[in-house]
Order: C-alpha cells, then sequence, then structure tokens
C-alpha cells in the first residue's frame, strides 16, 4: 500500500541459490531427520570380518584348522537364508503373486481404484501392464490422477492465523491486560509473530534462498532481486520509519552514517542499509527484526492508543501513525508471501478482521493518489461539478471486495476533498479480497485483474492503476 506494497529487487544483495524445498534447514521442525547408516556390523574378536574363521557363525567347523596368527581369515559366503538369531528361513521367491490375466473392461473398471491406490500388487501390476498397450485407457488414467490430487490439497503445517486472535481474545475476555495493545496496532503484531514463526527453523540455505520483490512505479512493473535475509532487512529499515517517530532507536543508525539515516522514504532507508552493511544480511538480522517489531507493540501500547495521529514520514509523504501500523503490517504480510513462496511453502492470508483493516486503508487512501496520478498526467482530469468543495458528494466508484475481510466502498473520483455518493456512482467494480491485496502490492497487474466491471470504463481503469501504484520498492 502506499507502501504496503510487495517489494522486489533487482540489484539488491544478491544471495546464494537456496533450495526451493520446504521450509527447514538446521534443526528443522518441517523436515523429518535424515537417516544415518548403522554404526556397522557386529565384529567379531580380532577380526575385520566379524566371528572367527570357518562357516562365519563365529565357531571352528569340525576337522578345519584354525588360521594361524599370519593367515589372513576367510571371509565367510552370505548365507541368504541365515539371520543373526541362526533361523533359517525358507525361500519365498517361489510364491510371487501370479500375473493376473484380466479382461479389458474388467482393467478399464479397476482405473478409478488404481488411482486412489487401493489396488491390490496384482491388480496394480495388470493395470499398470495394460496401460502400456491401451492409448484410451492411458488418457483415462491420467485424468482420474490428476482429479486425485485435487482431492489431496497441500495445507499448511501452521496455525489458522486468526487462532492467535481468537485465543488473546479469549484470555483477555476473562482477564484484562493492565496495558493492552491498541486495536490498529493489533494487525502488525499478529503478522511479524506469524513471519517470526515461519523463520524459526530456516537453515542457512533458506535464508540465502533468492526473492524477486515486485512493485508497480509509473504504471511499469519493477523488480528487484534479494534473499530472504535481505528481505527481513527491507523490513528491518522501512520499519525504522515508525521507530524514529516514537523516538527509538533508528536501526540504520550502527550501519549507515548520517545522510544515509535520514534517506528518504521506504526504497533510500533499504538501500542505505543494504549498501552500508558491512557483509550482506544473514540469519543474524532476524533478532533486530524481531526486537524492533516488539518495541513499536510495546511503546505504542504504553501511548494508551492516544498516539495515533502522530505523524509518520515516508519521505514524500506522511501517515498516521494508526495508519502507519497498518501499512507495515501489510507489508508483513505481503513479503511473508514472498518468503514463503521463495522456500515453497504454503502461508495463509491475515485474520478476516485484520484484512478488512488493511484494505480499508487502501480504500482510503486512493482519492489522494487519484488526484496525484491526474497532477502526473497518468489519469483522466475530473469533471464532477463540485470539485472544490469539501464533503460535497461527487462522481464515486462503488469498490466490492468479495470473501472475508470485505466490504463496500464509495471511492469519490474527482477529488479528494470530494465525498463518495451512491447518488452519483458512475462505476462499480467486484475483486476478490486476496486479489485486491495482490493488486495493491504490486504482484498482478491492472490489466491482469480479476475484476468484475460495470459502467464507466475511464474511471475503473484510472481506479486500478491507482490501486496498483499504492506499491512500492
Amino acid at each position: 500500500m502506499s507502501g504496503a506494497g510487495r517489494f522486489e529487487a533487482s540489484d539488491g544483495p544478491e544471495g546464494e541459490e537456496g533450495r526451493g524445498g520446504g521450509v527447514g534447514g538446521e534443526g528443522s521442525s518441517r523436515r523429518g531427520p535424515e537417516g544415518h547408516g548403522a554404526s556397522g556390523a557386529r565384529r567379531g574378536d580380532g577380526h575385520p570380518g566379524g566371528g572367527s574363521a570357518g562357516d562365519g557363525t563365529g565357531h571352528t567347523p569340525p576337522g578345519a584348522e584354525a588360521p594361524g596368527p599370519d593367515v589372513p581369515p576367510r571371509i565367510p559366503t552370505p548365507r541368504a537364508s541365515v539371520e543373526d538369531n541362526g533361523l533359517v528361513l525358507p525361500d519365498l521367491a517361489g510364491l510371487a503373486p501370479a500375473p493376473l490375466d484380466l479382461p479389458h473392461d474388467v482393467l478399464k473398471s479397476l482405473l478409478g481404484a488404481w488411482a486412489l491406490a487401493a489396488c491390490s500388487a496384482a491388480e496394480t501390476a495388470a493395470v499398470e501392464d495394460h496401460l502400456g498397450s491401451c492409448g484410451g485407457c492411458a488418457d483415462e488414467a491420467r485424468r482420474l490422477r490428476e482429479a486425485v490430487g485435487l482431492l489431496h490439497q497441500h495445507e499448511s503445517l501452521d496455525l489458522d492465523p486468526g487462532l492467535r486472535a481468537r485465543v488473546l481474545e479469549s484470555c483477555l475476555e476473562r482477564r484484562p491486560p493492565r496495558i493492552p495493545v491498541p486495536e490498529w496496532a493489533a494487525p502488525y503484531d499478529a503478522e511479524t509473530a506469524r513471519l517470526d514463526a515461519l523463520l524459526q527453523d530456516f537453515g542457512d540455505a533458506e535464508w540465502h534462498a533468492p526473492v524477486r520483490l515486485r512493485w508497480f512505479a509509473a504504471d511499469t512493473a519493477r523488480n528487484r532481486r534479494t534473499t530472504v535475509a535481505g528481505v527481513i532487512a527491507h523490513l528491518l529499515s522501512v520499519d525504522g520509519l515508525i521507530a524514529v517517530a516514537l523516538g527509538l532507536e533508528d536501526p540504520l543508525a550502527e550501519v549507515a552514517g548520517k545522510a544515509e539515516q535520514h534517506a528518504a522514504g521506504p526504497a533510500g532507508r533499504t538501500e542505505a542499509y543494504w549498501r552500508t552493511s558491512r557483509f550482506p544480511p544473514t540469519r543474524s538480522v532476524r533478532g533486530p527484526w524481531r526486537e524492533q517489531s516488539h518495541s513499536l507493540v510495546r511503546t505504542t501500547s504504553f501511548t494508551g492508543g492516544h498516539a495515533g495521529g502522530l505523524a509518520v514520514s515516508y519521505g514524500d509523504f506522511d501517515l498516521p501513525l494508526h495508519d502507519a501500523m497498518l501499512d507495515r503490517a501489510f507489508e508483513c504480510w505481503v513479503h511473508a508471501e514472498d518468503i514463503a513462496e521463495a522456500v515453497d511453502y504454503p502461508y495463509q492470508p491475515p485474520a478476516p478482521r485484520h484484512m478488512n483493516r488493511m484494505i480499508d486503508l487502501a480504500a482510503r487512501m486512493l482519492p489522494s493518489v487519484l488526484a496525484d496520478r491526474r497532477r502526473r498526467g497518468l489519469a483522466a482530469p475530473g469533471r464532477g461539478r463540485h470539485l472544490g468543495l469539501a464533503g460535497e458528494p461527487g462522481r464515486s466508484l462503488r469498490l466490492e471486495i468479495e470473501g472475508s475481510g470485505g466490504g463496500e466502498w464509495l471511492i469519490p473520483l474527482d477529488s479528494p476533498a470530494a465525498r463518495g455518493s451512491a447518488d452519483f456512482e458512475v462505476a462499480h467494480v467486484a475483486l476478490d479480497g486476496s486479489e485486491f491485496c495482490q493488486l495493491a502490492a504490486g504482484h498482478v497487474s491492472p490489466a491482469e485483474a480479476a475484476a468484475g466491471q460495470a459502467g464507466d470504463r475511464e474511471a475503473i481503469r484510472d481506479v486500478l492503476f491507482a490501486v496498483a501504484s499504492l506499491s512500492r520498492m
């Protein structure tokens, strides 16, 4: 969003190519422990081959002489039917099931069970042998196997993103907090906690996995290449804008000079951090980022929520603190998805009520963004009758966001001072909540957004491009 979009990188600190497997690495709890081979067979006394010379059982057969000290021990021939306990097992090789000779109709009827892996070994062998010679059944088997794949969606091992909020709410109902977290800071608190949980089991390969940050600028898709650690360094740098506004330590203080510390805007601060860091960001950046996020939540809580109107400078524009915290929550979620995608791990959207707040912030910013684009010649000029009158109704677009966290907003088209009005509605756009957020993050272009549209085509285009321009580096 006007800074809460996803960020993309093309020249940032480039890490090593990481593997795109599931989250894990050193001590990863999401990846099963790798098996280790046995430490070695049990050895006999003094003989490398185990046991004494003879039949391999550790005993010298009658009539056989034990080898002298200079004679190497004979390596016994393995006996497949002898186990460690000396039990002789029968040879079962001849008891393998005989192949089935089934007619075509029966084999075709088994395709569904085969796709579900519900056939016996003999039936599976018969079906698979048949598929090599029957093109019709092979096509049907492929379609059935693809359908079975849809029944087993790859699900996240993480908890429902709304669970944390529900548990906290239940606990706080029983025992209200002495210092509560303001409602407008709760989404940031939740999203930083979720991202930190994703990062906790990362190994070196995951921290250096490549990530491509994406956004829109001047109606053009931009991107920048970095690593997972570089993304966390980016969040640390931009969150520092709020830290500075609250009088906390600037994260750029230790790595950059005074000129870099005051670099205008999120992109300038990020570039300064990347450029002046002694080493490329690694897993060590997680601690300062998480500590700073705790400090921001703790400090806003101690203000009692009264500091929500404090101005936070983003360089070329300001946001009140309560909106800046929503902006940072949105960006944290967006970049958490970038990171999860880089390591091939599923990640869920925020809790519906938190997503609703993020969407509401974007909708409230659209009139000002439209006016700015109009001044730069990127949007059609206003055509309303009350362009200069604050609070007057004007031409409006109805923005309908579907799904959890959605709602409806009337967006004034001709002036930020105008009031959205159903009586002056000239267009209607409907978008899924996740699709709208992807558009606001710069991950989907306005032309690709799957939007239901009706009414003034020019107004619809201007609004969709304005949503995309909310994204930034």
